[in-house]
């Protein structure tokens, strides 16, 4: 077989698709097929057959090198975009994070204010019963003294009409 004619051959099986692997198994059938050498381990191998074999190997190999790497070039790009993926997921749980802890914080913080404004009403508030009440105590202090006041002046009064009845009464019978 000539050169072009294994190179042609070796051509052929690349185009029908046939993988490296199936090349390599025809291989070892040839020479596993091969007749044997008496008295030695050696056989005879068409030696054409055997070359176009190894040409279409070599014709192939390029062809599945290529492949793989377009696989490894795809798995590469879907671990590329997994991994932006990942890293978006990632950046907004932490976003959300930093919300979620910022609004806890807030509410944090409007609750502790709440607290402090009804303490502050409480006391303000109880202050103010307190005051309250002395101003209530202070005036009714002030109307018991005036109620002695006008009670001793009612007395007085009653006194003095009573010791005129008595001066009056006595001058009538005089």
């Amino acid at each position: 077989m000539t050169a072009s004619q294994q190179y042609a051959s070796a051509e052929q099986h690349a185009e029908d698709g046939a993988s490296l692997i199936s090349i390599l198994d025809e291989l070892t059938e040839l020479v596993t097929a091969a007749r044997a050498m008496p008295m030695s381990a050696s056989v005879l191998v068409n030696r054409a057959e055997a070359l176009d074999l190894l040409d279409a190997a070599r014709a192939v190999v390029p062809e599945e090198i290529q492949t793989a790497d377009d696989i490894v070039a795809d798995a590469d790009a879907m671990v590329e975009r997994a991994r932006q993926r990942a890293d978006k997921i990632v950046e907004e749980a932490r976003v959300r994070a930093e919300e979620l802890v910022s609004e806890e914080n807030v509410v944090r913080l409007a609750e502790e204010r709440a607290e402090q404004i009804v303490r502050d009403a409480e006391a303000k508030a109880a202050k103010l019963a307190a005051d309250a009440n002395d101003y209530c105590d202070r005036q009714l202090a002030q109307f018991e003294i005036d109620l002695n006041s006008i009670s001793t002046q009612v007395r007085a009064g009653r006194e003095a009409l009573s010791a005129r009845a008595g001066r009056v009464a006595v001058a009538a019978e005089e």
